[in-house]
């Protein structure tokens, strides 16, 4: 790993205190059972190295990426209780029901993928504008825009980008497209986009919500979410902890909505107040938002738009 491509987890503490929780339990045999902690987006391994150097000699970590970068840094981890998958996290529901301690997802890029100009993810390099996680598999940016039309384009910037100017961006891709075929670097599509925005909130690069919705899309990043947030409903044990940590109001949004679905308690309205049983008990307890330190934010700027929330299992059926 070239050493420019460094990585500073952030929330690195609070995320690893908050999982390191173990449920409580009324049967005093199983207070020292073994617990089973799931990375579900080892990244360059932060997290996943601060819970190993605290968890218990029995404990297990369980890794998820699709990165192969991400799973040769893994490889470097020399600890019996460390496995890592070479998969996405949405397959989080292979892992047997009711069986991890806690859950903890970091979304979102690491450093080393936005500073390596070959991945394609930033508009401050020069590179081939490709933008999967996982690139031994599946279809880059590059050859998306290749074939897509006005209408799908525009949908995916204005939808995942949250950009006002998406019809004019994508009109202007497709044209070029006719007039001098596909765009195939980061730099074409950044000069192109800055071309089409009119006007930009200050300091932010035209580019920004272009690069972020093309990035999502292509590695279905939010649907991938949802679906491993519904996986951890079933894979965590009673008092096991789901922490996760977003970086755009995308994420955080479907998060917030999880957790507050599966927390707030339902009350049958339609039930007499005199019959017992008239709430539902809820399979998740919202534990709590948490954002960096003015300190963290100040050492690293790419920690300023995390936020953490963390949800307790409950012993709801």
């Amino acid at each position: 790993m070239d050493a420019i491509w460094k990585h500073t987890t952030v929330l690195l503490n609070e995320a690893v205190d908050s999982l390191l929780n173990k449920p409580e339990t009324s049967n005093p045999s199983a207070a020292g059972a073994a617990a089973t902690y799931v990375d579900a987006t080892f990244g360059r391994g932060g997290h996943s190295r601060l819970l190993l150097s605290r968890m218990a000699p029995q404990d297990r970590l369980i890794a998820f990426d699709h990165d192969p970068d991400a799973i040769a840094e893994a490889a470097t981890i020399a600890d019996p209780r460390f496995s890592i998958r070479h998969q996405g996290f949405r397959h989080l529901g292979e892992l047997p029901d009711a069986s991890v301690t806690g859950v903890l997802m970091d979304l979102g890029i690491s450093s080393p993928q936005i500073d390596n100009p070959e991945r394609g993810f930033s508009f401050r390099f020069d590179g081939p504008l490709d933008m999967r996680m996982d690139t031994t598999r599946g279809e880059s940016v590059a050859q998306w825009l290749a074939t897509a039309e006005v209408k799908q384009i525009a949908e995916v910037v204005r939808d995942y980008g949250e950009e006002r100017f998406a019809g004019p961006i994508a009109k202007a891709i497709v044209a070029r497209r006719q007039e001098r075929g596909p765009i195939s670097t980061t730099t074409e599509l950044a000069e192109l986009v800055a071309g089409a925005v009119k006007t930009r909130e200050s300091g932010q690069n035209p580019a920004t919500r272009t690069f972020q919705a093309l990035r999502i899309f292509i590695n279905a990043e939010l649907e991938e979410l949802q679906h491993a947030l519904d996986a951890s409903l079933r894979v965590l044990q009673p008092g096991g902890r789901l922490v996760v940590i977003s970086f755009h109001s995308l994420e955080d949004r479907i998060v917030k909505q999880f957790i507050a679905k599966h927390a707030r308690e339902v009350v049958d309205r339609r039930a007499p107040s005199w019959m017992l049983g008239g709430a539902t008990a809820m399979p998740l307890e919202a534990l709590g938002r948490v954002k960096p330190s003015a300190a963290e934010v100040a050492g690293n700027k790419r920690a300023r738009s995390a936020v953490m929330r963390v949800a307790r299992r409950t012993d709801a059926p």
